[in-house]
């Protein structure tokens, strides 16, 4: 299997192509701070996920690029609360990308528990 073929990967991809086309809105003086700042972290929840499984040969190495996914799964959420209290993007669209986080936040939590659904050896820990 690829890596690209992960629910967690597919759906943290979504959102970040969902939070990118949204904040395509937001002020232009917000280009380099909550903007950039928004999908970067969106981003990344992807690409650790894809770290993670391409270090599936090391339960450790594993669950610490999904810790880090996660984490920036967090701060993705943490943005999203500034865009709303900024008014840069409405309740119902809150909404939906926070589903949309807390979904992945739950298949990446998933990830980190069944370690060996996901080809970890976790003999070699």
């Amino acid at each position: 299997m690829k890596f690209q073929e992960l629910l967690a990967y597919k759906n943290s991809v979504e959102l970040a192509m969902e939070i990118f086309n949204t904040s395509k809105t937001f002020p232009k003086e917000e280009t380099y701070s909550l903007t950039d700042q928004i999908r970067r972290a969106s981003r990344s929840v992807a690409e650790n996920i894809a770290e993670a499984y391409r270090k599936r040969d090391y339960l450790k190495h594993f669950k610490s690029k999904l810790s880090d996914s996660d984490a920036e799964n967090s701060e993705t959420q943490t943005w999203l609360e500034f865009s709303l209290r900024c008014d840069y993007i409405s309740e119902e669209e809150f909404e939906k990308l926070m589903n949309l986080s807390n979904e992945v936040g739950k298949l990446i939590n998933y990830m980190k528990l069944n370690p060996t659904k996901f080809g970890v050896k976790t003999t070699n820990c």
